[in-house]
């Protein structure tokens, strides 16, 4: 379903969810009190615009109140991004996305009542450090501490072969692990069972213990 969501910041992390909700379909308002920055952004968003996100008159000329979901991503200017996520709770938008510096900034994100906070830096580094030393390791999602899904690439020696030759058969029997899909190409498997074959190049999502992750012999 189509959503209204306006963007705070446009920056690389503002503009990349900017440009992503946009080519899903959503009607995206982006805002920065950088001109250039938003001139980057045309063409990218549905709107585009400079604006003060600390000036509560700008919003309601804008019609925020009325957008679904607002993402504050001011990261190194904390003053800004509390009292713009102020503004917009206080003005009533239903959902609040925003992104904290640190765990300071991070904490009183939370304490205003922001819906929910992203530490860009910090989840990318777990997931650098998940995916390392292991070059087969295309993703990993954090679920829990200790516990995680990995989008792994399957490579040539495992082309052809089962899940269940691999020792992946219902119930978990050899790596612990759970296979929630096999992506090849365009085509997704979910819940594959132990008879179906792998090909190189495929994408094969586990999820798991992180020692167990690590361990797997890709």
């Amino acid at each position: 379903m189509k959503k209204q969501v306006v963007v705070v910041g446009l920056g690389r992390f503002g503009s990349s969810v900017a440009t992503s909700l946009y080519n899903l379909g959503h009607d995206v308002l982006a805002m920065d009190k950088d001109e250039a920055k938003v001139q980057n952004m045309m063409g990218q968003a549905t709107h585009a615009l400079t604006g003060n996100a600390t000036d509560e008159h700008v919003f309601r000329e804008l019609g925020i109140p009325d957008y679904d979901v607002a993402i504050v991503a001011i990261g190194s200017d904390m003053v800004s991004s509390v009292m713009a996520s102020v503004l917009l709770k206080t003005m009533g938008v239903p959902y609040i996305v925003a992104r904290a510096h640190d765990e300071l900034h991070g904490n009183t994100l939370e304490r205003i009542g922001v819906d929910r906070v992203v530490h860009a830096e910090s989840e990318m580094g777990v997931r650098l450090a998940h995916t390392l030393f292991n070059p087969n390791v295309k993703e990993y999602l954090e679920l829990t501490p200790n516990f995680g899904i990995s989008k792994i690439l399957v490579p040539n020696r495992y082309d052809e072969m089962s899940l269940k030759e691999l020792g992946f058969s219902s119930p978990r029997d050899k790596y612990g692990l759970a296979v929630l899909a096999i992506r090849r190409g365009k085509e997704i498997t979910l819940n594959p069972d132990g008879d179906d074959r792998l090909r190189a190049g495929d994408e094969l999502v586990l999820a798991g213990r992180d020692d167990l992750l690590d361990s797997l012999d890709t």
